[in-house]
């Protein structure tokens, strides 16, 4: 797209129409950047089967809620023109070609690349067919006594009708012959969930549950003759709709939006290419689904269970070991003197979640200076340190009170546990807003000091209260006792729980008040500053880029002539680069060992930078329907080092993909005899932001 510089003025108004990518695709295209990890030899090998499992898993996703959403939309006739221009059939069509298209790679990947790697280092991923005599017996043996009492073969006849498929269920369509009326029937035998999905038939030789399984169909079907059998897997809607504004209580209500969720209509059926067309006719008619909703790969399917298989304990296949760092606040130094005698950033994982963010919540549960504990929680872990520190603070009589997001998508029933749980020791426990999802991170400790001063020791951050993705989620958190923080954190505390409705903060910007609207006017600051030739810089990290007004702020800086940088891990409506539009924006991509989650915003500010850290990406959900919160990071040597970081990112010598304005991403490979630099490995190694302004 090309755009002449003079036919524009300032206003949004004269931006081109088609200044937007589309976002489906652009989520699309986040996923080929996980497949080329899984495509790339340079990758330890089993690091790049976690890629190819991570790849189906997304996949899956992606269909369950985006597609499954845009469907839902237009059934019911409220689908609309997307922001880049396409009609909801249009998009529907796109997607599905691509994902098409990118399904097909993810297989070619695994059958003609991963698989033969594997086989060299002695591990076999082998079909039914393919195992030894003695793989065969051993299985037949693991057959009868841990998988045939689990399975239910299911017919269909006139007596009983096409059982109910449930979503992502793994399945075996089995066409069967009566030898004394000659009669033909179908019939379905799920593949159990709670079963490894590749069994170990002999030490590093695995094979599919679902050939062990369709060997051993003349059990399931005594009398009868197997004439044919396929696997099949579908996909369906299970996006939850909760009407908020019902009378009964939320943890009600969406404990049975759960159990509806599993009856969502399909919006994919994955079959193997061996499928017949007489059982891939039935299975499209049952299922009620179009060409378009097929999707025919080499087996196996399901390819997400290959975790399993990169979780193989072969470190010389892996990443090298890992541990984070505890520098940032020493062991033998009491985390809440730490934390008075200057801000701390951490940065996960380079630095312990254990050591300072779960550290800060374990030692105010037992501190008997402590008072009080405020908690959001989003999504934790099924055995949270951080859960059982609040269960123990609120049984020690200290005040405990959890802001728990029940609609964390796809940890929905996790967090009601969670609640119960909360709930049951002693903790006041607050579901949040009526249509709005609390998704901003953030703890505060009151204590009452030794000095006798009442201080309120809090933590915002980027990620969740998680100690296993703390580990493999790169992010940022601000530890701090400023006492404008404290007030602000008090107050979004008390807004949060229904006391208060405060719009204006000291160090916070908060959605769906302030957020959007505090970043627009810092763009349009930059702007002002690039105009007066002062010195103007936007920098800004993030998971997406969608936000229309955000977007339209950034081209006009742009157009004005403000370098504006933008780190995004996975979906970008941006189009950078255009002549006359954003000539002056970069939009970069970094993948790798860890999954890049943080949020950071900079502006250069006439040499004065502001930083902020904070949950909120640039989406319509993030600004207008959840409660987000950023924090400024005031202290100078911790602001550099995350400009530093910034710049790093998108430093034409680093490892990254670059996207043009047509929405294509390009991976920036090494010319002959150049080593390019890799963001993370250098993290791991350096451990930034160690000191402070003396």
């Amino acid at each position: 797209m090309t755009v002449n510089p003079g036919h524009f003025d300032h206003s949004a108004e004269a931006l081109p129409d088609d200044r937007f990518l589309d976002r489906e695709e652009s989520w699309l295209r986040f996923n080929q950047r996980v497949l080329e990890l899984a495509e790339d030899p340079s990758l330890p090998l089993l690091e790049r089967v976690r890629f190819l499992s991570i790849f189906a898993s997304n996949l899956d996703e992606f269909f369950m809620v985006r597609v499954a959403g845009l469907t839902r939309r237009m059934a019911t006739g409220l689908a609309v023109q997307s922001a880049s221009g396409r009609q909801p059939h249009e998009i529907l069509e796109r997607t599905a070609t691509v994902a098409h298209e990118l399904m097909l790679r993810h297989a070619a990947a695994f059958h003609e690349d991963v698989c033969p790697a594997l086989a060299k280092e002695g591990i076999h991923l082998l079909r039914w067919v393919d195992l030894a005599e003695t793989e065969q017996e051993s299985l037949r043996r693991l057959f009868r006594d841990r998988i045939y009492p689990v399975l239910t073969p299911l017919v269909v006849d006139s007596a009983h009708p096409f059982p109910y498929i449930s979503g992502l269920s793994l399945n075996l369509a089995v066409i069967v012959r009566d030898p004394e009326t000659d009669a033909t029937m179908f019939a379905r035998v799920k593949v159990p969930p709670v079963l490894p999905r590749f069994i170990e038939a002999s030490p590093n030789r695995f094979t599919p549950l679902e050939d062990v399984i369709a060997a051993h169909l003349g059990q399931l079907f005594v009398g009868m003759e197997v004439l044919e059998h396929h696997a099949f897997r579908v996909t369906r809607n299970q996006d939850l709709e909760i009407d908020d504004d019902i009378s009964e209580g939320l943890l009600q209500a969406l404990e049975r939006e759960l159990l509806r969720r599993r009856f969502g209509p399909v919006v994919r059926l994955e079959v193997e290419e061996s499928i017949s067309p007489a059982v891939l006719d039935l299975l499209t008619a049952e299922l009620e689904i179009d060409e378009r909703q097929i999707y025919r790969v080499g087996g196996p399917l399901d390819l997400a269970g290959l975790a399993a298989i990169a979780d193989l304990d072969l470190p010389r296949l892996k990443y090298p070991p890992f541990v984070p760092s505890k520098a940032v606040i020493p062991e033998d130094a009491g985390i809440f003197a730490a934390i008075r005698e200057r801000d701390v950033l951490v940065h996960h994982p380079y630095d312990s979640f254990t050591t300072t963010v779960q550290r800060l919540i374990e030692d105010a549960a037992t501190d008997p200076r402590v008072l009080a504990i405020k908690q959001t929680l989003y999504r934790t872990s099924g055995d949270s340190p951080i859960v059982d520190a609040l269960i123990t603070a609120a049984e020690a009589g200290k005040q405990v009170v959890v802001v728990v997001e029940l609609k964390a998508r796809f940890d929905e029933r996790a967090n009601i546990v969670w609640a119960r749980k909360l709930e049951k020791a002693g903790c006041h426990v607050v579901y949040g807003f009526v249509g709005l999802k609390t998704h901003c991170k953030l703890s505060m400790v009151v204590r009452q000091d030794s000095d006798g001063v009442l201080r309120r020791y809090c933590h915002i951050g980027t990620g969740n209260y998680h100690p296993k993705t703390a580990r493999l989620y790169e992010d940022l958190g601000l530890l701090t006792c400023d006492p404008k923080v404290g007030e602000d954190v008090s107050a979004l505390f008390n807004h949060l729980t229904g006391y208060s409705r405060q719009l204006d903060y000291h160090r916070l910007l908060v959605a769906p008040q302030s957020l959007r609207p505090g970043l627009v006017e810092r763009i349009e600051r930059e702007t002002a500053h690039h105009r007066e030739g002062r010195k103007a810089h936007i920098r800004i990290k993030c998971n997406s880029l969608v936000d229309e007004v955000v977007i339209d702020a950034l081209y006009r800086a742009s157009r004005e002539g403000v370098p504006v940088d933008v780190w995004v891990r996975g979906i970008c409506a941006l189009r950078p680069g255009v002549p006359g539009l954003s000539e002056t924006i970069r939009v970069r991509s970094v993948l790798g060992r860890f999954l890049e989650h943080s949020r950071v915003f900079a502006f250069a500010n006439d040499g004065d930078p502001e930083v902020w850290i904070g949950s909120a990406d640039l989406m319509h959900r993030n600004l207008d329907r959840r409660v987000e919160a950023l924090v400024t990071v005031t202290d100078r040597t911790q602001r550099a080092g995350l400009l530093e970081l910034m710049d790093l990112a998108m430093d034409d010598g680093t490892c990254s993909w670059w996207l043009d304005g047509e929405g294509t991403w390009t991976r920036r490979v090494p010319a002959p005899g150049e080593t390019l630099l890799d963001v993370q490995t250098r993290l791991v190694r350096t451990r930034r932001w160690r000191t402070v302004d003396g």
